[in-house]
C-alpha cells in the first residue's frame, strides 16, 4: 500500500482529476438543474447562488476571526475564493434535492407522474457525485495553496507515524567527552548520505506545560563515530498546527539532507518543539494566564537538549525559527532571552503575539486586561528597550502575502535599529503558505552557517 501513501497532492494526476471532476461536476448541477428554464432565467439563478455563496464565505470569515476568534489573522484571499464553488455547488444540489430549482413554477401545481424511485435515487446519486467532484477541487486548491499535505502520508500521517522514538545510543552519554569543535571536526569514512528523524517527549519540568512530541532532526556528521559540536536549531509550526507541519509542509528532512551534502555532512541539530499543547492551542508563547509556556521554551527546551543531545552548549551556536505563529515564537526568544537563541528564522511572522484580530480580546485573556504586561513582552517593544548587538535574524515573507510583507518590513526595521544583523527576503510565487519557509528555510540555513562556522 505504500504506493498509495506516496501519491502528491499537489500537482501531478490528482490535481488534474480534481480539475476535471470540479468542472464536470458544476456543468452537471447547472445543466441539470436549469435545464427546463429559459437561458435567462438559468443565469439569473446561477448568478445569485454564486452571489450568496460568496456572500455566505464573506460572512463565514469574519465571524471565525471578528465574533468567534478562531484565528487572529484574515484568511488569504486564495483560500476564500476556492471555497465558494464549494458552497454553491452545495446550494444547488439542495435546491434541486428539494425540487426548488429544476422545474417551472407554473407547473408545479399540474399533478405528473411520479418518478420510479430507481430514476430518483440515480438522480440524487449522480448530483451528489457531481457535488463531491467540486468540493474535491475546492479542497485539492485549498491543500495546494497552504502546502501542507504534500502526499496521501501527509493526511493520514503514517509517514510521521513511523518515527522511531530516540533510542538511547543517539542520546549524550553521561561522562562522554566534549564533541570536536567545528573547526577541526572532519568526516569519518562511512559516514551515512542522510541524516534521521527521531521523536521524544519533552518534560515541563520547571513550567509543568504538557506538550506534544518533539522530531528531532540528527544530521548525518551526527551518526558518526565522534560527533562533532553541532550547533543548534529549535523550531515552532504555525497555529493551528502541529510539530509535524514542519515534516510535512516544510519538508524538512529533505531541506537539511540537501545543506548537510553540501557541508561534509554537518548540519544544526534540528528539534520541533511544540509550544502550544495541542492543535487548537495558542499560548502566545508567553507567560501569563493561558501556560508558561515561555518557561517551558527558555528553561525546559534548552535543557533537555544539553542533557540528552551531543549539541554546542554554546548560546551563540543556538537559533530559533518557525513559519507564522511559529516564527512570532521565534522572534519572542531571540528579544526576550538572547542569552540562549541568538539568533532565529522568522518566515511570515505576525506583528506581535495574538490570539484574536482584535488586540484587546488577546490581553484580556493573557494578561487580565493588562496592556502595559503584554507590551512588556511583544518584540517590538523589547527591541526598543535593548540593544542585540551580535545577534542576527533572517526574514521571510511570500511576495502575494502583502500583510506579512508589511510585517516583515516593520520588524526588520526595528530589528536593524537594535542592532541585530538583518536580511530579509520576499519568496516568490508564495502566500501566507508552507511553500514560504520550505523555500525559504534554505537561504535561513546559509545565513546561520556563515556565523556558525559552517564551512563548504
Amino acid at each position: 500500500m505504500d504506493f498509495i501513501e506516496d501519491i502528491r497532492l499537489v500537482d501531478g494526476p490528482v490535481v488534474w482529476t480534481a480539475w476535471l471532476a470540479g468542472a464536470a461536476g458544476m456543468a452537471y448541477l447547472l445543466w441539470r438543474s436549469g435545464r427546463r428554464h429559459t437561458i435567462s432565467a438559468s443565469a439569473v439563478v446561477i448568478a445569485a447562488a454564486l452571489m450568496v455563496s460568496a456572500a455566505l464565505v464573506a460572512g463565514s470569515h469574519l465571524v471565525l476571526i471578528y465574533v468567534l476568534s478562531v484565528f487572529p489573522e484574515e484568511l488569504p484571499w486564495e483560500t476564500l475564493v476556492w471555497s465558494v464553488p464549494a458552497v454553491a455547488a452545495l446550494l444547488l444540489w439542495l435546491l434541486r434535492l428539494h425540487g426548488i430549482w429544476g422545474r417551472r413554477p407554473f407547473l408545479a401545481s399540474i399533478p405528473r407522474p411520479a418518478l420510479p424511485v430507481v430514476h430518483r435515487v440515480r438522480s440524487t446519486a449522480v448530483a451528489s457525485a457531481a457535488l463531491l467532484g467540486v468540493v474535491a477541487l475546492s479542497a485539492v486548491q485549498i491543500n495546494a495553496y497552504f502546502g501542507l499535505n504534500h502526499t496521501v502520508s501527509d493526511v493520514t500521517g503514517t509517514a510521521v507515524a513511523r518515527i522511531p522514538v530516540l533510542e538511547d545510543a543517539l542520546k549524550r552519554q553521561p561522562g562522554e567527552s566534549t564533541p570536536e569543535s567545528l573547526s577541526v571536526w572532519a568526516p569519518p569514512a562511512g559516514l551515512p548520505a542522510e541524516g534521521t528523524l527521531r521523536k521524544a517527549s519533552i518534560p515541563g519540568t520547571v513550567s509543568g506545560f504538557r506538550s506534544r512530541d518533539a522530531y528531532i532532526y540528527l544530521p548525518p556528521a551526527y551518526q558518526g563515530s565522534l560527533r562533532p559540536a553541532l550547533p543548534v536549531l529549535v523550531l515552532f509550526s504555525g497555529q493551528p498546527g502541529a510539530p509535524a507541519d514542519w515534516l510535512t509542509g516544510g519538508a524538512l528532512r529533505s531541506r537539511m539532507d540537501r545543506f548537510a551534502a553540501g557541508h561534509g555532512g554537518v548540519s544544526p541539530v534540528v528539534v520541533v518543539v511544540d509550544p502550544n499543547g495541542t492543535a487548537g492551542g495558542n499560548t502566545l508563547c508567553m507567560d501569563s494566564r493561558i501556560a508558561q509556556a515561555d518557561t517551558f521554551l527558555a528553561q525546559d527546551v534548552p535543557a533537555w537538549i544539553r542533557g540528552t543531545l551531543d549539541v554546542d552548549p554554546d548560546p551563540q551556536q543556538w537559533a530559533a525559527g518557525g513559519f507564522s505563529f511559529g516564527a512570532t515564537c521565534a522572534m519572542q526568544m531571540v528579544t526576550r532571552h538572547p542569552d540562549i537563541y541568538s539568533a532565529a528564522l522568522a518566515f511570515s511572522s505576525e506583528k506581535e503575539p495574538a490570539i484574536a484580530k482584535e488586540r484587546h480580546k488577546t490581553v484580556d485573556a493573557a494578561f487580565g486586561g493588562d496592556t502595559a504586561a503584554f507590551d512588556r513582552l511583544t518584540p517590538l517593544r523589547v527591541m526598543q528597550d535593548r540593544r542585540f548587538d551580535g545577534k542576527a535574524i533572517y526574514f521571510g515573507a511570500g511576495d502575494r502575502d502583502p500583510e506579512f510583507v508589511e510585517y516583515m518590513a516593520l520588524l526588520a526595521g526595528a530589528a536593524r535599529g537594535a542592532g541585530f544583523t538583518v536580511e530579509a527576503h520576499k519568496i516568490a510565487n508564495a502566500g501566507h503558505s508552507w511553500e514560504t519557509a520550505s523555500r525559504g528555510l534554505p537561504g535561513g540555513l546559509d545565513f546561520l552557517a556563515a556565523r556558525w562556522g559552517i564551512q563548504l
